[in-house]
């Protein structure tokens, strides 16, 4: 039965995907502060300072994630999502008036909390509220957001940081003092949209169903699919859930099919990460300082291949749902470890300029289309709903865990290894990933939800 989508479907998912709005603004607005910030803290000698500052707001992602799982499942995924849009406001405040550099980590853990619960539930409500001929490209519209969010914060780091004058001392500038500050409170403008459009959506009706609200979730699938896709879509979660006779809880998980289910969700939400693109965000300014370019041109090429990251993402979204998820996986990880072998070749020896901007943006291009929404897509499909926000909790720690230790090592493996030699492991990695999809992912394009459960718990 082909499902074609509404409005209210359009609706409800793009105030969702706000929260993976803010997750992109938030997670990459710091990389645009960091030569000023750095500077008023004193830190800019300081690689493991550096890292750990960083890398703050993924201990607060680790938190919001675990918090998400178990208090989504018992209280829904609505009140959650409120949650996480307040946060995000308190964090783009409080980061912005910081005087001190503990204060700065304790609003950036704060937001990294906002982060957490945003990065689990926003994918998850969208998959439980999508038909399935159009799910892959629905969640996929929340990396969509995200990377919007990624580029806004691109923007508005560049447009506040004002012209650096040669021999001007930056932490005396106006950038250095109150322009980095404003690139954190930008964050709250986005915050405060969330907060109100969020009380207008429903509750997932998957939820609901677990929940014994049966008239409120064929109501909910009525106004998104209508009253045919309700019924038939109803019966389906209904005897999915009715399956299940024990009392869900942690024990679930490592029971049956369960563990290598779960096992693929952790390793593909680990490989996202340390398949090494985040660090080109977070640490554009030494990727492009060792590329020979200056601090005003790193702002604009941070643009540019933020404008990569959104274009590319279109196009992933256009295609998981026609060449699948697997495939797309299996293309993202060959792809990346070809360009960083030539990226790593580049500054090993020595090539800089426009030759590795080109580089880098392939690289964004690549991971966009590809591991950035199709990952996200995999962890929201491939877990049975009863469980479905316990087991996205674990493979999103598992994500963020990740990127913690990514983005905590970088400094010191650039420092010992090179830039070169950085590249080269990140390679690596993404062929290991390469052959481990290959061999554990199933395809799940065009399939319900509860089919899915059925093929991968049989």
């Amino acid at each position: 039965m082909k499902i074609h989508t509404n409005s209210y479907l359009l609706l409800i998912t793009f105030v969702s995907a706000m929260g993976g709005l803010l997750f992109g603004y938030d997670w990459v607005v710091i990389g645009g502060a960091k030569p000023f910030y750095e500077l008023y803290f004193n830190i800019q000698d300081s690689p493991s300072a550096q890292g750990f500052v960083m890398g703050s707001a993924i201990l607060g992602c680790l938190l919001g994630v675990m918090v998400s799982g178990s208090f989504s499942d018992r209280y829904g995924r609505k009140p959650l999502m409120i949650i996480a849009a307040s946060i995000f406001i308190i964090a783009a405040i409080g980061t912005g008036i910081s005087d001190t550099l503990s204060w700065f980590i304790f609003y950036r853990i704060l937001g990294g909390v906002g982060i957490g619960i945003a990065s689990n539930l926003s994918p998850m409500y969208i998959a439980e509220v999508s038909p399935a001929n159009v799910r892959g490209k629905f969640v996929s519209l929340n990396q969509l957001t995200v990377v919007i969010g990624i580029l806004s914060a691109q923007i508005v780091n560049w447009l506040i940081a004002e012209p650096i004058i040669t021999g001007e001392n930056l932490a005396e500038s106006w950038n250095g003092q109150i322009g980095w500050r404003w690139m954190f409170w930008a964050g709250a403008i986005p915050a405060i949209f969330f907060f109100i459009l969020v009380f207008i959506i429903p509750e997932s009706p998957r939820w609901l169903c677990t929940k014994m609200q049966f008239k409120k979730s064929r109501d909910i699938l009525a106004k998104i699919g209508g009253q045919e896709y309700a019924d038939k879509e109803f019966e389906s979660i209904k005897d999915a859930n009715s399956q299940i006779k024990e009392k869900t809880n942690i024990k679930f998980l490592f029971k049956g099919k369960m563990p290598k289910i779960l096992i693929i969700g952790i390793v593909i939400a680990a490989f996202q990460q340390w398949c090494g693109i985040n660090v080109i965000f977070n640490y554009a300014q030494e990727i492009f300082a060792a590329a020979g370019y200056g601090v005003s041109d790193i702002l604009f090429n941070i643009v540019i291949t933020g404008v990569t990251n959104v274009v590319f993402t279109i196009v992933g979204m256009y295609t998981v749902d026609k060449l699948g998820r697997r495939s797309l996986l299996l293309l993202g990880a060959i792809g990346l470890a070809c360009i960083y072998t030539i990226l790593g070749t580049c500054y090993y020896t020595h090539i800089s300029g426009i030759f590795v901007l080109i580089l880098v943006m392939l690289a964004i291009g690549c991971y966009a289309m590809t591991l950035a929404p199709i990952t996200w897509v995999v962890l929201s499909e491939i877990f049975p709903t009863r469980i479905r926000a316990m087991a996205m909790a674990v493979s999103t720690f598992s994500l963020w865990t990740a990127c913690f230790i990514l983005t905590y090592t970088f400094p010191l493996l650039n420092n010992t290894l090179g830039a070169y030699g950085t590249f080269w492991l990140y390679g690596i990695i993404c062929l290991i990933g390469f052959f481990f999809v290959k061999k554990m992912l199933p395809e799940t394009k065009g399939k319900s939800l509860e089919r899915i459960e059925q093929e991968l718990t049989k």
